[in-house]
């Protein structure tokens, strides 16, 4: 009976083309396919908590998924980014927000940017940070499950006084944080906090180069060493990582910009900007002409995503819907209402069908109208 068994798992062994003790492995996780031929459902709102008698005209400035995606995190007018988590809570009532925000940390002045540490887990609690850029003060880098301060990184002006950046990102490898400065960027090293760091200007000796404040940073996701930064005076500009040499500047940004992405394979560059009706398409691989333009109406700063199978790209606008865009061919190919007011954020979950949006803009009180809103959903 033994000796049947044997050799009934021998003859499968060689069925399968499998080798006697080889170990066999899983094969690799793809992302599910959206289909955007219909509108998506929404699971979870979030309104109530970001309204507060100090602070009642409160609005979201954006909203970016962990790299994990176990939790978002968001920015708002009251100058607290707020951590969420638990996505598999029950949700409360329609009118209720669906859970409480997890952390919420207090930045103290205006939030220019924010961004998570790219080896974020949230089953490795030492990787649980994320970095944060405020008005007037330095780069903070924080603890999104107890919500306190791990470390700072300073950057001081000619007269010695701390000089705030108004972009931060990491690096790939999560060993720098690079900062955008007025025609400067400086980078730190993450495991050595405090006042070091290398400078190189963004500008060269004959005033050639990108000039202003650098707004946006983001790295090449090949890791072929190339990094984008766009700045308020209407250009983008690729570097090289290693050393900030200036490989090219790219110009055709109608208003300056606020937002650059690159394709997931490395060779094409997507960029927005405030009071630009566009976002446009870059190749890399030929700079000369920009290969096309996809509209994004909007007169403020509105983060758009990729999804990452890399085939479409979603954007939000002031009339309170998400676009989705074919970055194939840059047409659009649907619609659907997000929210009720403009939608400032979007970001794809990084391994399942589900999208995240953010909404709300600075409002003037008027007597005759009434207060405008904001949400997440």
């Amino acid at each position: 009976m033994g000796e049947e068994v044997e050799a009934q798992q021998q003859q499968q062994l060689m069925n399968s083309e499998i080798e006697p003790g080889e170990i066999t492995e899983e094969p690799p996780y793809t992302w599910p396919a959206i289909r955007f031929d219909a509108p998506p459902q929404r699971a979870y709102h979030f309104h109530r908590q970001f309204r507060t008698s100090s602070n009642p005209n409160n609005f979201l400035k954006g909203v970016k998924w962990s790299p994990d995606g176990s939790c978002f995190l968001t920015s708002s007018d009251d100058n607290k980014p707020d951590y969420s988590t638990d996505v598999d809570a029950c949700a409360l009532a329609e009118d209720s927000d669906s859970y409480a925000a997890t952390s919420v940390v207090n930045a103290g002045e205006s939030v220019y940017d924010y961004c998570w540490y790219p080896f974020m887990s949230a089953s490795d609690p030492v990787t649980c940070v994320f970095a944060s850029t405020t008005r007037d003060h330095p780069i903070h880098l924080w603890d999104v499950t107890s919500g306190e301060l791990r470390c700072t990184y300073r950057a001081y002006d000619a007269m010695d006084e701390i000089s705030a950046a108004f972009s931060v990102g990491f690096n790939p490898t999560g060993t720098k944080i690079f900062a955008g400065y007025n025609n400067s960027v400086r980078i730190f090293d993450v495991h050595c906090p405090g006042r070091d760091f290398e400078q190189h200007s963004t500008l060269r000796g004959n005033k050639e180069g990108q000039s202003g404040i650098i707004s946006a940073i983001a790295f090449s996701p090949t890791h072929s060493g190339m990094l984008a930064t766009g700045s308020y005076n209407q250009t983008t500009a690729i570097h090289r990582e290693d050393n900030m040499e200036l490989l090219y500047v790219l110009h055709g940004q109608e208003g300056g910009v606020t937002h650059v992405q690159f394709s997931k394979d490395g060779n094409y560059l997507y960029t927005g900007g405030r009071k630009d009706p566009y976002i446009l398409c870059w190749d890399i691989r030929k700079t000369v002409d920009i290969v096309y333009k996809s509209s994004d109406m909007t007169n403020q700063r509105i983060q758009f995503d990729i999804e990452p199978v890399g085939r479409h790209l979603g954007t939000g606008g002031q009339d309170g819907l998400v676009h989705i865009y074919d970055l194939q061919t840059g047409q659009w190919v649907s619609s659907f209402q997000a929210a009720l007011d403009t939608v400032s954020g979007f970001s794809f979950h990084p391994f399942l069908p589900m999208v995240v949006s953010s909404s709300g803009h600075r409002r003037f009180q008027d007597l005759d109208d009434p207060i405008g809103n904001s949400s997440l959903t």
